[in-house]
């Protein structure tokens, strides 16, 4: 009878792994490590205190990802999803938790996300990794600032340049409001601009009877794309007052705000549940954003707002030699490993007396020095 049945030797077949599923080995897990232990010491200075999630989350076709989640049933007949996004969980847990504050409350999380489906936006990868923070229970324009700030510093911290696009996607629904633009119509105009396709808008607009004034209207939401004078051009397709509400909340981030912002005010469409300002990071060399966030409210009206950061993104943006390694050291008994420790170094432990199958062990593994006792030698003398 063979040690390993077949049904074993194929589970263990190093081929067979899910599509959209990656290893991770050490040089990448360091680098992951060392950029996660970074972000959480910032947000803890900053006030953000952890929490953990569950990875199985009851299934609920009012979720925003419901379509794309892995789904199972469990013994009980109960439908559950893994954990897809994280800002529905979050507001989950405040409920559940913090029904009455103290307000503002400031958390951070990280962890594992899957999806079903495959998408450009994520690489194509369906489990990945995300670290980021909640502010709940406040909305005025300093909470905004605070996380445009907070998600800069993190940017910093990890040796990322990178530039914030600020949105507002409640500014293009107001606009088109004010058009007169419902139903279809509007929802498909949203997609449209989003895109940024002048092209979509023109054959919406011929398709909708849209007046040229309309149309010209539309297309100068594709360009609304800058620095703060954007803001001046928004306010003079600001007609009615939630577009005007939402220009001078702008103006007063601005204001507030310690650094130049970018704006993309043709953002129109992203998650369903941004209330108010969003906001995104791009870096060179990175056709995605490593960095997203917005303004929601939860249930009852409570607001809330946050940001993530994917790390397997970010881990591509960090600059070459991050994190900094010790020295990696052969030690040849116990003491020398424990004073190498002791002393800052990796030390690893020699399972044989053989010099020779050390020195050539330590050579494969990039190992310069071997160490016994006080002693250190080159591993080639």
């Amino acid at each position: 009878m063979p040690l390993v049945s077949s049904s074993a030797r194929s589970v263990l077949n190093p081929s067979l792994i899910p599509t959209g599923t990656r290893d991770v080995l050490p040089a990448e897990f360091a680098v992951r490590e060392h950029l996660r232990g970074k972000l959480s010491a910032l947000l803890h200075f900053w006030g953000y205190q952890g929490v953990e999630l569950p990875a199985l989350e009851l299934a609920d076709r009012l979720h925003p990802q419901d379509d794309k989640a892995f789904k199972l049933i469990d013994s009980d007949g109960e439908v559950l999803a893994l954990r897809s996004e994280f800002t529905t969980a979050m507001g989950r847990l405040v409920q559940t938790h913090y029904p009455h504050g103290p307000y503002p409350l400031r958390l951070q999380y990280g962890g594992r996300l899957w999806l079903r489906t495959q998408t450009s936006e994520l690489g194509r990868l369906r489990e990945f990794t995300q670290v980021g923070a909640e502010l709940i229970g406040v909305d005025t324009p300093r909470a905004d600032v605070e996380l445009l700030a907070l998600a800069q510093a993190a940017l910093e911290v990890v040796g990322v340049k990178a530039e914030l696009e600020v949105g507002f996607p409640g500014f293009v629904d107001a606009v088109l409001e004010d058009a007169g633009l419902h139903g279809p119509a509007r929802d498909a105009l949203h997609g449209a601009i989003d895109r940024k396709s002048g092209a979509d808008v023109d054959l919406l607009a011929r398709t909708h009877g849209l007046s040229r004034d309309v149309t010209r209207t539309l297309h100068r939401l594709l360009d609304l794309y800058g620095e703060a004078e954007v803001l001046d051009e928004a306010a003079r397709l600001a007609h009615g007052e939630r577009a005007r509400a939402a220009v001078a909340h702008l103006r007063d981030v601005t204001a507030l705000c310690p650094f130049p912002l970018l704006f993309d005010l043709g953002v129109s469409r992203r998650y369903g549940y941004y209330t108010g300002l969003t906001f995104r990071a791009y870096t060179n060399g990175i056709n995605q954003p490593v960095l997203g966030g917005g303004r929601y409210a939860l249930a009852g009206g409570l607001p809330g707002a946050g940001f993530a950061i994917g790390l397997e993104r970010l881990t591509r943006a960090i600059p070459p030699g991050v994190p900094p390694q010790p020295e990696r050291v052969l030690a040849l008994d116990l003491p020398a490993a424990q004073a190498a420790r002791h002393a800052g170094l990796i030390a690893e432990l020699a399972w044989t007396d053989d010099l020779a199958d050390l020195r050539k062990y330590a050579q494969t593994r990039g190992i310069q020095r071997l160490l016994q006792g006080a002693d250190l030698q080159e591993v080639g003398a």
